[in-house]
């Protein structure tokens, strides 16, 4: 095999040896990291379980494009690292976050997508419980860094033949300001294809098409949360069921069957000899992950 030759007759060692990389443009190449955590409201009745928020991690840029506006971690990718590392090394250097385990979500990669150059960024996404991460704060490349927490509605929905037209509001909100995009979600169905394609209306305070990789995000975790165990990142070791239960409702955006919720989750978690102990509530069983569920789909 090592001496075939192609069609000007070089081997494949000739060949790397004359060959000219600057005959093709090379996009530049990022990654972009989704954090999603959940927090607790403060409660107004201390009697009743704390309302929960999906959240997000954001920071916000201290330099052109986009300079004082809110983007997801990230950067560029070095040539000597892989997407891994790149992602790894990025989180690290804008939020002081070390060693998650992150899966890639996407490739986002429309002509126009960053005003710099033409940039293609590989997404990552993760899930973590905040109150293990300790204290983040913002890197040298970044001013801040916050939680916002997550609304996403749908506004508006209509059908015109084989296409359906979905419009959606994304609104992320800190505590001290609120950020907002709005998307339009193109469903087309061919003979047995169905194609789905997410455009960018408007967004107000969110870098770049970061608002679509959060739309994205929030469709994979709806997604995976029915058949893995991936909410459980987003759980301290002990917990209740009806505080596993809401992070189930308020990732999937509705609410839960008590009874059959518990049913479908029963693989999933272990039954200790521990309770709670507020004195405003009830003591509670506390339950744990079972490591050796089946993996049967909820």
């Amino acid at each position: 095999m090592d001496d075939m030759r192609n069609k000007d007759g070089l081997t494949e060692e000739q060949f790397l040896a004359q060959y000219d990389a600057s005959m093709w443009e090379r996009p530049s190449t990022t990654v972009d990291m989704l954090v999603f955590t959940v927090l607790n409201r403060e409660a107004v009745d201390k009697r009743r379980l704390a309302k929960k928020d999906l959240a997000v991690l954001m920071i916000r840029r201290s330099d052109h494009p986009c300079i004082g506006q809110w983007a997801l971690p990230g950067g560029f990718v070095e040539m000597n690292e892989n997407l891994d590392q790149a992602a790894q090394r990025e989180l690290q250097e804008e939020t002081g976050i070390e060693n998650l385990y992150m899966e890639q979500l996407y490739t986002f990669g429309d002509v126009g997508r960053d005003p710099r150059t033409r940039i293609i960024s590989s997404s990552y996404m993760t899930l973590v419980d905040s109150e293990s991460l300790g204290k983040i704060q913002a890197g040298s490349d970044a001013q801040d860094v916050s939680w916002f927490k997550v609304n996403f509605t749908k506004i508006s929905d209509r059908k015109t033949g084989s296409v359906r037209e979905q419009n959606y509001q994304l609104e992320l909100d800190n505590g001290t300001q609120k950020i907002q995009s709005t998307l339009r979600k193109m469903i087309q169905r061919k003979g047995r294809v169905t194609s789905t394609r997410w455009e960018l209306i408007q967004h107000d305070g969110i870098a770049f098409d970061h608002a679509k990789i959060i739309t994205y995000g929030l469709e994979r975790l709806r997604n995976k949360i029915e058949y893995t165990d991936i909410a459980f990142n987003l759980m301290p070791d002990l917990f209740t069921l009806s505080e596993l239960q809401q992070v189930y409702e308020v990732i999937l955006g509705k609410e839960l069957l008590k009874a059959n919720f518990r049913r479908k989750i029963s693989d999933f978690v272990i039954k200790t000899d521990e309770s709670t102990k507020e004195k405003a509530h009830r003591p509670s069983i506390l339950y744990r992950f079972n490591i050796d569920w089946s993996g049967k789909e909820l």
